[in-house]
């Protein structure tokens, strides 16, 4: 710092202002200190400034899958969210979802030195109800049953999976089938709920549910079993992977989509308006999740103690595309 005080003209002082971004510093001065600095090759020691100013600029992230579309856009939107406000993320993986691991992903963080947590959770935790996160550190949680205790983001499932049944419903479909996530999502079960007590409320049959593990392949599975019944014309799966294969079963069966069969998936996946018939489906805002995750971390980051724990929900909304049509008598 000092050989780039000496070369710009400027004081140390003067410097440190510009490297950590002040804005007491006029424009020409920066501009020469930066060209200083880019001269002799200086770049901050950011171990030192973390010594200096107890923060690290990293935040981590503990994820139990990373396989899912719904998970890796999520983290894709919390590392974005994350570089906007100068933080890297230092991702853990954990391969199953108990609270052993759950503790020892928080401790390895702990130990590398991040300011907060953000745990995208989806599973359900196999040895307990609940999730108990240790203590220290500013966390917020995705895509969780995590009460009241701590701060939680999450797309409005509910809300999104009654818009896709009612949607087919109201083009007169007499009851609508459902391919749902694999049981351990907790994102899965909310939209399985929601697609049941929306036929309930319409006074609509409950067909069987058909579980999925998200995979295209397990909702051609599924959909070859719904093409061989002419009297199945609407199907609701759980994600639009599995709506994709479930199309798939259809056209190999002869079933003309939307004339014979409608179907509606859920994330709004960037290719859904590329299927064959594009795909009418719910769009998740995982930008705002990641945005909103980040926020509420850093605001604990900054405040400790003046956070107040509870769920914030980001609203869904149904995209109407070419796959879904009124019933044919």
């Amino acid at each position: 710092m000092a050989d780039v005080a000496a070369l710009a003209g400027v004081s140390s002082q003067t410097v440190s202002r510009v490297v950590n971004a002040r804005s007491n510093v006029d424009s020409d001065t920066r501009d020469r200190v930066l060209a200083a600095m880019d001269e002799i090759g200086y770049r901050p020691n950011s171990a030192a400034r973390a010594l200096k100013s107890g923060r690290f600029s990293t935040i981590g992230v503990i994820m139990f899958t990373l396989s899912s579309f719904g998970n890796m856009r999520t983290l894709d939107a919390v590392a974005m969210a994350a570089a906007e406000a100068g933080y890297s993320i230092t991702l853990i993986p954990v391969t199953r979802p108990t609270q052993g691991a759950v503790t020892g992903a928080v401790t390895r963080l702990a130990e590398q030195a991040v300011d907060g947590i953000v745990i995208i959770m989806e599973a359900h935790m196999l040895d307990r109800i609940d999730v108990t996160v240790p203590t220290g550190l500013p966390v917020v949680i995705v895509d969780s049953d995590a009460g009241s205790r701590y701060t939680v983001v999450d797309t409005d499932q509910t809300e999104g999976a009654r818009l896709a049944t009612q949607h087919l419903l109201d083009l007169g479909h007499r009851t609508v089938w459902h391919i749902a996530g694999p049981e351990s999502s907790f994102s899965a079960g909310r939209r399985t709920a929601s697609w049941r007590n929306t036929l309930k409320a319409a006074g609509a049959p409950v067909p069987p549910v058909l579980e999925g593990d998200w995979s295209a392949q397990s909702g051609y599975v599924h959909g070859v079993t719904l093409a061989a019944d002419p009297l199945i014309t609407a199907i609701f799966a759980s994600n639009d992977q599995m709506a994709l294969g479930v199309m798939r079963a259809m056209h190999e069966a002869g079933r003309a989509l939307p004339a014979d069969v409608s179907v509606v998936g859920f994330d709004d996946m960037r290719e859904s308006g590329e299927f064959w018939p594009p795909l009418t489906t719910v769009h998740q805002d995982f930008a705002q999740v990641g945005r909103l995750c980040i926020e509420k971390l850093l605001r604990q980051i900054d405040s400790p103690g003046a956070s107040v724990p509870g769920t914030t929900i980001v609203p869904t909304h149904l995209v109407v595309r070419g796959s879904t049509a009124p019933r044919t008598p």
